[in-house]
């Protein structure tokens, strides 16, 4: 997952307070600081990246050979940084080293600290792309998380999508708030994953009895066009719309999608997949559109009720899929113009929006082996 942290501005604590304050409301609960370590825990539960031993991650480099406050040695066998970092790591701390890339040999110290440190800094005015190639290139092996020191979105980016692997994460140091949302909303689509959904041909519609179905109630609203993947199947999940319709029988409910028994698969982060009966709050999930764009929603609750059920057969080229549902006028699919459907108005022949996987399944995670499913 890529991740933003926040460089604490050096101003009044007021302003500073604004900024860190911006950032937890937009998810950004790393914040780097070097003076206020006291004031800045009491703002809420965040990770806090400081010079200080206490800190939650033991930051280095900051007036020290990273930033250009020591000059670099002739030979980095006696950089300071270097080994402040072993230390550190030996003593069992976790450990971010900053530096700003101003030569060849804060280059050289970037990738050997690289091999020591959890977080390596990536600090430059001047470098673009080709010195973050080579470090990303040089270190791409080793046990780091990559984080790029960025004003602006723009920024941001270039450094998470350099060399199609990018940076781990960016260091956001930003001069106006507004900046911290850009970046945070960037980071949510960076981290979409798109779902190719194909329209397959209805080819059974079946009441059947009692079974124990699960309600996802989310912590996200969800719009028209969006809802979770679901299924019997592990091959083949069906777009189950959101409650975000009016009804007659009841309010819309955006939050929540009545996704199915409790033996269904249902979509989660990472093109992993999760029985619906194993859900709890706090838990993610992933809502999908009728375009296959993706989002991360945590589940706030998992409501499970006995209602009557109903079989839904589709067919795509060849290949036959089910997912049971709650047989009501309120569920609905996703038809092939994108709109939602409800299961009392199915018919055979209609065309549904499902999202086909080559591989099996083994424990969620997707996998290459033939498993015959019925």
């Amino acid at each position: 997952m890529k991740f933003a942290w926040l460089m604490a501005p050096d101003t009044y604590w007021d302003e500073k307070k604004a900024f860190i304050t911006a950032a937890l409301e937009s998810g950004i609960d790393h914040i780097v600081d070097t003076s206020d370590a006291e004031r800045i825990k009491k703002l809420g539960n965040l990770t806090l990246i400081s010079p200080e031993e206490e800190a939650d991650i033991v930051l280095i480099g900051r007036d020290g050979e990273g930033d250009g406050t020591l000059e670099l040695p002739e030979t980095l066998d006696y950089s300071r940084d270097l080994e402040m970092a072993a230390e550190l790591k030996s003593g069992g701390k976790e450990v971010a080293a900053y530096v700003e890339i101003r030569s060849k040999g804060h280059e050289e110290l970037a990738r050997k600290l690289g091999r020591i440190v959890d977080y390596l800094i990536l600090v430059g005015e001047d470098w673009k792309i080709i010195p973050l190639e080579n470090i990303i290139a040089d270190l791409q092996n080793e046990d780091v998380k990559l984080v790029a020191a960025v004003a602006d979105a723009d920024e941001a980016r270039v450094a998470l999508e350099t060399l199609e692997h990018g940076t781990d994460g960016v260091l956001i140091e930003p001069v106006e708030i507004s900046q911290i949302k850009a970046i945070a909303e960037l980071l949510e689509e960076i981290e979409s994953e798109t779902y190719e959904l194909k329209p397959a041909t209805v080819t059974r519609v079946e009441p059947l009895g009692s079974g124990d179905r699960v309600c996802v109630d989310t912590c996200s609203m969800m719009d028209v066009g969006e809802g979770m993947l679901v299924g019997s199947y592990s091959q083949g999940l069906f777009l189950v719309h959101s409650e975000s319709l009016e009804s007659e029988y009841v309010a819309s409910r955006p939050f929540r999608v009545n996704a199915g028994p409790v033996q269904a698969y249902v979509m989660i982060p990472g093109g992993r997949t999760k029985y619906l009966s194993e859900l709890e709050t706090g838990d993610e999930v992933l809502i999908v559109d009728r375009s296959g764009r993706s989002r991360t929603a945590v589940v706030g609750r998992v409501k499970i009720e006995k209602r009557p059920l109903m079989l839904v057969e589709a067919e795509y080229e060849g290949v036959k899929v089910r997912t049971l549902l709650q047989n009501a006028e309120t569920i609905r699919l996703v038809n092939d113009s994108g709109e939602p459907v409800s299961v009392s108005e199915l018919s055979e022949g209609d065309k549904v929006l499902v999202y086909f996987e080559d591989s099996a399944r083994h424990f969620g995670m997707a996998i290459t082996e033939t498993i015959i499913e019925k």
